[in-house]
């Protein structure tokens, strides 16, 4: 059989006189197991994710100081909100919009909340157009709020973080952000992880 000289020594011809080209077979072998390899890895990544409650995400502001702010109330809806109403006791802020359809899913769970009287909700009206609006939709669906402050240019919004509604984060007594829980809060997290939570920072033990 004829030869082709090449760097690493002598090549076989092909019978149609051409170098043999063809890859060993042990780099055939790793091309085989590549695509395994990957979705292995896949597979971890999606394992070690199912242990993550993607609702539940940390915030810059945990243990630190509510920005200081001043909303203008809701129409027909009394006093404004200020960061100084969210202090002498644990208290809820809750983000929400009449536009935002998880906080239709939210909202029988935020009336319960308030109904049960152990903690006060905050509402802050994000990015709504027609103040009017929010006030029509809490007189359709209930108004679990002691408070509701509007924030239509995202600026209270952008202080704390805010990627989407509903929010809603725990503040301590002296106004201090202690917990942010992202998306519709359940009743399994209120009763699990929300009210345990607020009652250990009234005993002091967050």
């Amino acid at each position: 059989m004829d030869t082709t000289e090449t760097q690493d020594g002598p090549t076989p011809e092909s019978s149609d006189g051409l170098p043999n080209t063809h890859v060993p077979q042990a780099s055939r072998r790793w091309f085989y197991f590549l695509p395994l390899a990957v979705l292995a890895v896949l597979a971890v990544l999606f394992a070690m994710g199912l242990g993550n409650d993607p609702r539940i995400l940390p915030s810059e502001l945990i243990n630190r100081p509510l920005p200081e702010f001043s909303l203008d109330a809701l129409p027909e809806r009394g006093k404004p909100l200020t960061s100084e109403d969210v202090k002498g006791d644990v208290t809820l802020v809750n983000i929400f919009g009449s536009w935002c359809v998880a906080c239709l899913q939210e909202h029988p769970v935020l009336r319960a909340i308030s109904q049960e009287g152990f903690v006060k909700i905050h509402g802050v009206d994000w990015r709504e157009k027609n103040p009017r609006d929010g006030l029509a939709w809490l007189r359709k669906h209930g108004d679990p709020y002691d408070r509701v402050g509007l924030d239509p240019d995202s600026k209270l919004a952008i202080d704390l973080g805010v990627t989407g509604a509903p929010e809603t984060f725990v503040v301590d007594a002296q106004g201090i952000v202690r917990y942010k829980y992202i998306g519709p809060i359940t009743p399994q997290a209120w009763t699990e992880k929300l009210k345990p939570l607020i009652a250990d920072l009234r005993k002091g033990t967050p």
